[in-house]
């Protein structure tokens, strides 16, 4: 089988916007889904859809209703997430569920609303877009690193329990892409405690400064569609080749290094 019929969260822009479009001119018929229902590139496989994924039975809708249209469902690619940004001594309980509310459990009910219809096919391809901060944590951004492990470890334990039913799983983990998030990234409300302010200072000046010259999101759309396209999708993607020694050094060398090193730099 092949993918004909993709669900894409997130759809508005970015990511999941640049998605929506790679996939559409290879022939694939898109949902692009977002709280907003719409989304900023014209194609006629690409169907603007009003979604808020922590809304389970909304959801399931959703899922039932391109059944309905369609007759079939053979990729999500869960997409849509935010960011918060401060330290973790002063994130409320409240800051750091909402941080995981929509990258996390929102990414969890769409992949639950989509694998009935997954099993009933025999065949279905979940991509998680992830980060390269899933594998490797900066300071002051400790909950979205956080959630986007979880999000990672989530695929990676699905993949095995699904072994042998058709369904596989990708996650892709992006470095930094030039998109809206840097000006949509979230403070706590106590994020200007003097005591963090010098840190946080040349932090944010770093991050936003790698954000805005980072690559296109036109790079992770090419990494998506090229995994839907494969025989078997690979387990976890690092797009760019800078990225991977990144991942590779981090997985190598002594944990108390990786932090020194990144301590210096952020």
């Amino acid at each position: 089988m092949e993918v004909k019929v993709a669900l894409v969260t997130g759809g508005s822009s970015g990511i999941g916007a640049a998605t929506a479009l790679a996939l559409a001119k290879a022939g694939i018929k898109v949902y692009a889904a977002s709280r907003r229902g719409t989304i900023p590139v014209e194609h006629p496989l690409v169907v603007p859809v009003k979604l808020d994924i922590n809304d389970e039975a909304l959801t399931e809708k959703v899922v039932s209703q391109i059944l309905e249209a369609d007759g079939r469902l053979d990729s999500i690619v869960c997409n849509a997430g935010a960011g918060i940004y401060g330290p973790v001594e002063n994130t409320t309980d409240a800051e750091a569920r909402e941080q995981f509310e929509t990258t996390y459990f929102g990414s969890l009910k769409t992949i639950r609303a989509s694998l009935p219809v997954f099993r009933k096919q025999g065949f279905g391809r979940i991509i998680t877009i992830t980060s390269v901060m899933a594998v490797l944590q900066l300071p002051y951004q400790g909950f979205y690193s956080s959630a986007k492990a979880a999000l990672l470890s989530l695929s990676q334990s699905l993949s095995m329990e699904l072994k042998g039913t058709g369904i596989e799983c990708c996650s892709i983990l992006p470095g930094d892409v030039a998109t809206g998030f840097t000006s949509a990234r979230k403070m706590i409300a106590k994020a200007s405690d003097p005591a963090y302010a010098e840190g946080m200072k040349k932090n944010l000046a770093k991050i936003e400064k790698d954000e805005t010259g980072g690559m296109s999101p036109d790079v992770i759309a090419k990494a998506v569609l090229k995994q839907l396209k494969r025989r078997h999708m690979a387990v976890r993607v690092i797009p760019r080749i800078d990225y991977k020694a990144v991942g590779l050094l981090v997985r190598i060398l002594p944990a108390k290094w990786v932090l020194t090193i990144l301590s210096w730099i952020y």
